[in-house]
């Protein structure tokens, strides 16, 4: 954990508003070390929403690092004016933007906001082009464009704007581990016969949604790549004729030496460990990863999907810890959702995240199609 840490931040938008992206960087103030990095495609959008979204990244970061201390650098004048209070921030675009950073700030015991020259913020500015460079990229390669899609927007209502990145968050089927409640996280364990089915079940609901297959192609599809995922995916991508791509970022929770032991029998082996586990998200089973760890990881799995297929509805395969950190990611909430939410098995959920920072989650633990 290190209490000091400097953010530099950074957004741009090829033609303002054009293709827009963001970097952000983590450095410990003490030594320089670099801790996290996070940039990210954000569709159509204009510098300013760019810059925002760039220092709301720097501070997730920075409050996932441990930080207690925030030193922030932008080379933005109107972000560091209007979060330092002194300038109204009249734009209503930025204002749920603004106030979700504030949220983030309020989280530390003192922040700063400095202005810096473009030249003395290179490495977020790299990180920035870096995104926008990728999102150009993917659109050469897919230069179609995605159907408008039909289905009621939340912008009345919550003044999003852009078109948002929909994922559909499905949860593999059951396996013998599942069947014994006993932990699964790193384990490559299969489908069971029910898991088969419950994935063929899945993949039929899929197929008969609108907007998933669109000239003959598939939206994509992307899987933890662990055996009970891929051949969950692989179901889906059957039904709809479309490729798996796997991404490590959404493998399940390392749970080190309580893989494979049920509740009970990982609670009789670390009886303290294991009580602090279950409440506070940085303690990590013995040998194993702790769920803010994940958060961070599924965090940057997320940000490559923006990068790749901003603005696109994308399927993603993965596991229970993975899905509820992309719900919570949605929602805006802190980790108690870990342990309040519950999602079935071959479950599908729903979240839009959009270009401007806002989200909404549409569906949760749906297993209608298992009915």
């Amino acid at each position: 954990m290190t209490e000091h840490v400097i953010v530099e931040a950074d957004g741009g938008s090829r033609g303002n508003p054009g293709p827009a992206g963001y970097g952000a960087v983590v450095k410990d103030a003490a030594t320089g070390r670099v801790l996290a990095e996070r940039r990210a495609g954000l569709g159509v959008t204009t510098n300013n929403v760019a810059e925002y979204r760039g220092l709301i990244a720097g501070l997730e970061a920075a409050a996932e690092a441990g930080a207690s201390t925030v030193d922030a650098r932008l080379d933005s004048k109107l972000v560091v004016e209007q979060m330092s209070g002194r300038w109204k921030i009249k734009n209503a675009v930025l204002q749920p933007l603004a106030l979700r950073a504030r949220d983030l700030a309020a989280g530390f015991e003192r922040i700063r906001y400095e202005w810096i020259p473009r030249a003395q913020n290179a490495h977020a500015d790299r990180l920035a082009n870096e995104a926008m460079d990728t999102q150009a990229g993917a659109e050469e390669e897919e230069p179609e464009p995605a159907p408008r899609r039909e289905t009621a927007s939340p912008a009345g209502w919550s003044g999003a704007t852009g078109t948002p990145t929909r994922l559909l968050l499905l949860r593999h089927g059951q396996t013998d581990m599942s069947v014994d409640r006993r932990y699964s996280g790193r384990g490559d364990v299969a489908l069971t016969e029910h898991g088969r089915w419950q994935a063929e079940a899945a993949a039929k609901r899929l197929a008969a949604m609108d907007g998933l297959v669109t000239a003959g192609a598939a939206v994509p599809i992307v899987a933890s790549p662990l055996t009970r995922t891929r051949q969950t995916a692989e179901a889906v991508a059957d039904a709809l004729g479309g490729q798996v791509r796997t991404s490590p970022g959404l493998l399940e929770t390392d749970f080190g030496e309580w893989e494979g032991l049920t509740f009970a029998e990982a609670a009789a082996r670390d009886p303290e460990v294991h009580r602090s586990w279950l409440g506070d998200s940085s303690v990590r089973p013995p040998g194993g990863e702790s769920f803010d760890e994940v958060h961070r990881r599924v965090r940057e799995a997320r940000d490559e999907l923006f990068a790749a297929h901003g603005g696109e509805t994308v399927l993603v395969i993965s596991h229970v810890t993975p899905i509820k950190s992309l719900l919570r990611m949605g929602l805006a909430a802190g980790p108690s959702l870990l342990f309040r939410l519950h999602l079935d098995l071959a479950s599908l959920s729903i979240v839009d995240f959009y270009p401007d920072g806002n989200a909404s989650v549409r569906l949760v633990n749906d297993i209608s199609h298992l009915g």
